[in-house]
């Protein structure tokens, strides 16, 4: 009997219910000689450092680096009764084999191999390795099992990947965190991400906007425009030479171009299109991708590829005229698919690009919650535009003379939509403009005509900043970072993978790191701060880019785990042994801002907040209001920061409740400041006055 483990327990449903292992029971489902049961993600993971000695439970110096050898294993805190449950399944007398159904990937690999070593199981293993949850996919997939073994090159590109992130996560989080006293998480690939933001954000920060001049004609109800003029009095002058002045068009130039179907989604491009069309983020987009992938309406969704294989020919095809049917893309007239260009098996890795599945001839696409459905028509769409035939016009420019200067017009006029109408019929269903306008069209402009006394007109410009990363435009970032130094055959560049951009991404926000401003992603103060304190193996993208190729390599039988690993140990002890100490104003860096409480009433410093006062920043002053003076602990009050700024504004603040130990009852008053300059402070109470009764009685 076979044991088929799956990561999650909606998986092992679909999985079971395809094979027909319908008979279900605590923790598995089983019929038809087949066990189908599942982990909860990760159940297994590295031992934290205080695992290894007690001491390492303080972060301290003196104990750094932390270099393990070997790495021990522990049960994820809450999960011992999932994995208690497979020990037991894998021990069972009936299962003769164990398959792998994990996500088909680096880490669904790691998640199970990690259970299968610590149950102590030594029943052979064979991988399933699918890239659709459909019924058919899964039949096919078990009907092909490959051997458990020919995925250990993965494994340990898994392993090494883990090890790697635990090393430097560990020791540099712990060196930089004791030298600057505050909590500073380094990872090998956010913090490179880190780098990126923060290095945009000073190219914003310095730049410098310079002001230019152009000239624009009016010809026809076509405009042409001047080359830039750096000097107002230089634009002004041509603009007074063109006035009146006679215009002759001196060429027009006609050129028919064609714009490809775009390729398939990849998980990135989907992140990417995403936030553009919709300002999902990255996790965003992956948890709705993984939903609808579970739900067997998408393929899997953690692909670097944008190609499909030849042997799916068939199935895209009629993917794409199910695709087709549904609205708005029922509006498209005349299509006729073509499968050809998605083909391309050498440009297939684990998955292809993901597309829809058969599936949605029989789903509901109105019932799913609206992020899944934005992004399952999404996917349909991309399918039809790349499917469809190209986007041809013909693009002209007409340039002119007048007084002496030169002037162009550019247009274009639509010989074929092809794909283009499809994406325009799908963003107006959103309501959005079509992306890259198709630009207007020119009058019929000749080689020598004239026109007499045309409008000249002189417009104000700026030079633009760099703009800020959005999710978008960061993804773009993180997969391109390193390419110029790694060789053009190589199959994955960049930071992270596809499945990890989006956790790299939200562990910068949650770490305090960076901040979504719309969608904008901006470093803060600690995030630059962070960056401009690390040393450069930490912070560069080329280095972790090259790390990560080096981690496909292994995945691929061609590099050696050791070698990577005794490298990041070699990286690590180097950093410790550099970075001992820092200096005085190094350690400021990371200390919060003080919030300004008022202004004191003695010297006109700033009054800061402390843990037990509210003090003037300057110390030769002296002025401090105590927030356990006697005056405010015996009437059972305590000094808040809105009360203490109430005094230094007002040198008064209403109080309600506070307590009477002679009468035994609280009642309200405002205090006054009473400041006669000695060391302690003084305060005074002012009682409301009664009002007066009917008959003049207080």
């Amino acid at each position: 009997m076979k044991l088929i483990i799956t990561e999650k327990p909606s998986v092992a449903k679909s999985i079971a219910s395809a094979l027909g292992a319908k008979s279900g029971a605590d923790g598995y489902f089983q019929g038809n000689a087949l066990i189908v049961s599942w982990c909860v993600g990760h159940l297994v993971s590295p031992m934290d450092a205080a695992g290894y000695d007690e001491r390492f439970k303080k972060w301290r110096y003196d104990d750094l680096p932390i270099l393990p050898e070997p790495f021990r294993y522990v049960l994820a805190p809450g999960k011992e009764d999932a994995f208690e449950n497979l020990r037991t399944l894998m021990n069972r007398s009936d299962v003769d084999t164990v398959v792998n159904a994990c996500d088909a990937g680096r880490e669904g690999e790691l998640i199970f191999r990690l259970v299968y070593e610590m149950t102590g199981c030594k029943k052979p293993v064979e991988r399933l390795w699918i890239s659709s949850m459909e019924d058919m996919a899964i039949r096919e997939g078990m009907s092909d099992l490959r051997p458990g073994a020919e995925c250990d090159s993965l494994y340990q590109s898994a392993l090494c990947r883990q090890k790697a992130d635990w090393l430097v996560g560990i020791n540099a989080t712990r060196l930089f965190s004791v030298l600057y006293h505050r909590t500073l998480n380094v990872g090998r690939v956010q913090t490179p991400t880190l780098a990126m933001l923060a290095e945009r954000d000073a190219k914003i920060t310095l730049f410098h906007k310079e002001k230019y001049h152009l000239l624009r004609l009016t010809l026809d109800g076509a405009e042409a425009v001047s080359e830039k003029f750096t000097d107002p009095a230089e634009a002004e002058q041509a603009a007074a030479m063109c006035k009146g002045a006679a215009v002759t068009c001196t060429s027009v130039t006609k050129e028919q171009k064609k714009e490809q179907p775009p390729k398939l989604y990849d998980l990135t491009t989907l992140q990417r299109e995403a936030n553009r069309l919709f300002g999902y983020t990255a996790k965003q987009t992956l948890d709705y991708a993984q939903s609808l992938y579970e739900k067997k309406l998408l393929t899997y969704p953690r692909t670097d590829s944008r190609y499909l294989t030849s042997d799916m020919e068939e199935t895209a095809s009629c993917v794409i005229h199910l695709a087709a049917k549904l609205p708005p893309f029922d509006g498209c007239t005349n299509f006729f698919p073509l499968v050809e260009a998605m083909i391309s098996d050498k440009d297939v890795s684990d998955h292809h690009a993901i597309i829809p599945t058969m599936e949605i001839e029989k789903a509901d696409i109105k019932a799913l919650p609206l992020g899944e459905r934005n992004l399952f028509l999404l996917v349909c769409c991309k399918l039809l535009c790349a499917s469809a035939e190209p986007y041809v016009y013909e693009a002209v420019t007409a340039t002119f003379d007048c007084g002496g200067h030169s002037f162009t017009a550019k247009g274009r006029r639509v010989l074929s939509e092809g794909w283009r109408e499809i994406d325009r019929i799908f963003r107006a269903s959103l309501k959005e403009k079509p992306a890259d306008g198709n630009g207007g069209t020119l009058p019929d402009f000749t080689e020598g005509q004239t026109f007499d006394g045309a409008e000249v007109s002189v417009t104000e410009h700026f030079t633009q900043p760099p703009k800020p990363y959005t999710e978008d435009t960061l993804l773009s970032a993180m997969e391109n970072a390193g390419k110029d130094g790694i060789p053009d055959e190589a199959e994955r560049k960049g930071l992270g993978t596809p499945a990890t951009r989006a956790a790299t991404i939200e562990k910068l926000v949650t770490a305090g790191f960076v901040e979504r401003k719309g969608k904008n992603l901006i470093p803060t103060k600690a995030g630059i701060n962070l960056v401009t304190v690390l040393p450069e193996p930490l912070t560069s993208p080329m280095l972790t880019a090259e790390w990560e190729q080096k981690l496909t390599e292994i995945a691929k039988g061609g590099a050696d785990p050791d070698s990577f690993m005794d490298g990041i140990r070699t990286m690590v002890q180097e950093i410790v042994s550099t970075y001992s100490c820092i200096s005085e104003d190094g350690k400021k860096l990371f200390a919060p801002e003080k919030e300004v409480i008022g202004t004191c009433p003695r010297c006109g410093q700033p009054v800061y907040e402390g843990k037990k006062n509210f003090a003037c920043s300057d110390r030769s002053c002296g002025f401090v209001l105590w927030k356990n003076d006697r005056f405010w602990t015996s009437r059972k009050k305590e000094l808040t920061k809105k009360m203490a700024a109430e005094l230094l504004k007002k040198g008064r603040t209403n109080v309600k409740g506070m307590w009477s130990e002679k009468k035994q009852s609280t009642y309200d008053a405002a205090v006054i400041l009473d400041d006669t300059g000695g060391k302690y402070i003084n305060f005074k109470l002012e009682f409301p006055k009664r009002k007066e009764g009917v008959n003049g009685r207080k």
